[in-house]
């Protein structure tokens, strides 16, 4: 985090790519724009693509999922809001499929620019959205991460499985040593 730096001391590439992660920022669940100074994760950390099991698999999330994404939060809202960490927050809302677009093509860019990781979580058998898992920079510093997760309310059975999935594959294979993610109900 603090290298002892001001902000008026980084060459201006650094200003730049703090600029874009602030940017980048905007608009994620429970996170303000705040200064970032210091990588989300270290530069040579291979970012893990996928996350395979039997009831879902885990991709980078894109604008080629829109219609299926749009789908399955817009027929979840009230589920999701009660989904653990979800319960104050503003999204989902009622903005339209091109305003989704435009949300997905930003969590594709923060995906690029290594400032926050955004993965669909798709049925393996058809491809059909069953969810998302959010994995951005906590702004109280707190914790190295923040995750947030939900699943379409036709499919809340999966919303444990996916949670501990996610912990493990979190704990195994990403470089983080405090992770916020809200604990699931009792025997979670």
């Amino acid at each position: 985090m603090g290298d002892g730096r001001d902000d008026d001391d980084r060459d201006p590439e650094t200003a730049r790519e703090a600029e874009a992660a602030r940017e980048a920022l905007v608009g994620t669940p429970a996170y303000d724009v705040g200064v970032v100074q210091a990588p989300f994760v270290p530069s040579g950390f291979v970012v893990p693509l996928a996350l395979a099991t039997d009831p879902f698999r885990l991709e980078p999330l894109g604008p080629q999922h829109n219609d299926s994404d749009y789908e399955a939060w817009s027929s979840s809202a009230e589920h999701i809001h009660t989904t653990p960490g979800w319960e104050t927050e503003s999204w989902p809302d009622d903005r339209s499929l091109e305003a989704n677009l435009r949300d997905l093509e930003r969590h594709a860019r923060d995906f690029e620019n290594r400032t926050g990781f955004t993965y669909t979580v798709l049925d393996p058998a058809i491809g059909e959205v069953l969810g998302c898992v959010y994995i951005y920079p906590d702004k109280s510093g707190q914790h190295d991460a923040r995750v947030f997760s939900w699943v379409r309310a036709s499919r809340a059975e999966l919303d444990v499985q996916l949670w501990r999935a996610v912990k493990d594959w979190l704990a195994d294979e990403w470089p983080f040593q405090r992770v916020a993610y809200a604990e699931r109900g009792v025997g979670a």
